[in-house]
């Protein structure tokens, strides 16, 4: 018999994931209800995934009743708990609040490869996914990117190993995952909207830390600050990843040196994971930039370690096309590049992104819904590599007072003048990057949606 069976459970938010959760809780003999700030006719979509579930709902806010009544609670990513007060209260009466990720841990059967991090993570996640087909073995590939983890819980689970991207929300509640491998790509300032400051974003992230046993991998990337750091708390077997030969580091770090690093000299990547020197050429690798060099090591220490072979990452490496939104190339059009970076919606991406053209002029496009971010930290890489900014959305006014002042900087009222004034400004040789630094929901649904958009505009000019 299901431990569900009959349990009266509350899932707050009717996204993907609360929906996915509601269809494998209803399988269980669970008794459902759904829980929505949003009205009936704003939720058309999920309604219409769960057909004729059988599925109590509350539309249109949340009501005491509802909360106190549950004896378990699945939370959407998109509520933050710390300041939803019925959240809080439950709690402290003592009710399971938990989350899809955690419910869907809680059934797995095969190892959990889950990776965390500011940037990077749905090309890590991808990557991981794609090294594991290269080698025959089936993958699921989900999470925060793409299907919910309880969706293929639901399905029957066909893979040999569950890899899912997380995203700090989504590790707010985790408390019993163990994953056979953690990846952590890189921290920096972003979602400071929701968490206020950066030790709390910090220590959500750090969620996925705490619960690795010692017998879990931790793929750490070592020229990261603060994922650095996480050596020191670290209970798993940690995998190094870094832009630097560990001889050049010295010391110890050289001497034990487990993990993978880049060799410029050559322009390979060189493990240490196997008792051999095992390197792999990136002369046919085909996305820009030192992080996706990083997303590439950390992708290949976590799928080599869990036995895919040496040959299949090397034939994967050679014909990975990279994820649209992310650096991706648009066209050429009289001259002038265009290049879709829509999922850069930090700062660290704008930077990362900027460093990944050799050359120069860029005229950057950026802007969008600010989350409580200082964009003063790009001053000196607009100033050295952008000939013209042009800024959209509502955080542009921010943005000129922190970089107006080291770029000819042009502030227009909407997104289709952003494109046109960039191609008009622009000369032969330019790169026009949109790279907007900020969240899309001033404009648009989603980054795709913003992406997608300007490949629109692009192809029109």
């Amino acid at each position: 018999m299901s431990k569900f069976k009959g349990k009266k459970v509350l899932i707050v938010g009717c996204g993907s994931s609360g929906v996915a959760s509601a269809k494998f809780l209803v399988k269980q003999g669970a008794r459902v209800m759904i829980t929505d700030m949003k009205q009936r006719t704003e939720l058309a979509e999920p309604l219409k995934v769960l057909g004729d579930l059988k599925v109590e709902f509350e539309f249109g806010g949340h009501t005491e009743r509802s909360f106190m009544g549950a004896e378990m609670i699945i939370v959407s990513p998109g509520v933050n708990v710390a300041h939803h007060q019925l959240l809080q209260a439950v709690k402290a009466k003592g009710t399971h609040v938990t989350s899809e990720i955690e419910l869907a841990v809680g059934e797995l059967e095969q190892p959990l490869i889950a990776i965390t991090g500011t940037n990077g993570k749905s090309t890590v996640t991808t990557l991981i996914g794609e090294l594991f087909k290269a080698d025959q073995k089936p993958a699921f590939v989900g999470g925060n990117l793409g299907t919910p983890l309880i969706e293929y819980v639901t399905e029957g689970q066909a893979g040999q190993v569950a890899v899912c991207e997380l995203s700090s929300a989504q590790l707010e509640l985790t408390e019993k995952m163990v994953p056979a491998v953690a990846v952590f790509t890189n921290i920096d300032q972003d979602h400071l909207d929701r968490y206020g400051t950066m030790e709390n974003y910090i220590n959500a992230k750090k969620r996925l830390l705490k619960v690795c046993d010692r017998n879990s991998w931790v793929v750490l990337n070592h020229d990261d600050d603060v994922v650095r750091g996480f050596a020191n708390e670290c209970n798993g077997k940690i995998i190094w990843f870094t832009m630097d030969d560990p001889m050049k580091k010295g010391g110890e770090f050289a001497e034990k040196f487990f993990g993978a690093y880049y060799d410029s000299s050559k322009n390979t990547i060189v493990t240490k994971l196997t008792g051999k020197d095992e390197v792999y050429t990136l002369e046919q690798f085909k996305l820009f930039g030192d992080h996706n060099k990083q997303n590439l090591m950390a992708s290949i220490c976590a799928a080599r370690v869990m036995g895919v072979s040496q040959q299949a990452i090397q034939n994967c490496i050679n014909q990975f096309k990279g994820l649209p939104h992310r650096l991706e190339y648009v066209r050429k059009k009289d001259g002038v590049y265009f290049f879709n970076d829509s999922k850069a919606t930090n700062i660290q991406s704008v930077q990362a992104s900027l460093n990944a053209f050799k050359r120069s002029p860029i005229i950057l496009i950026a802007g969008g819904k600010d989350k409580n971010m200082d964009f003063a930290p790009l001053a000196q890489i607009v100033h050295s590599k952008v000939k013209l900014l042009i800024l959209v959305g509502e955080a542009k006014e921010k943005i000129n007072r922190a970089l107006g002042d080291f770029a000819e900087t042009y502030l227009v009222g909407t997104f289709e003048e952003a494109v046109l004034m960039s191609f008009q400004k622009s000369r032969n040789g330019d790169i026009i990057l949109l790279s907007p630094g900020c969240s899309s929901q001033d404009m648009f649904r989603d980054f795709e949606e913003r992406g997608e958009y300007f490949k629109k505009l692009v192809n029109q000019l």
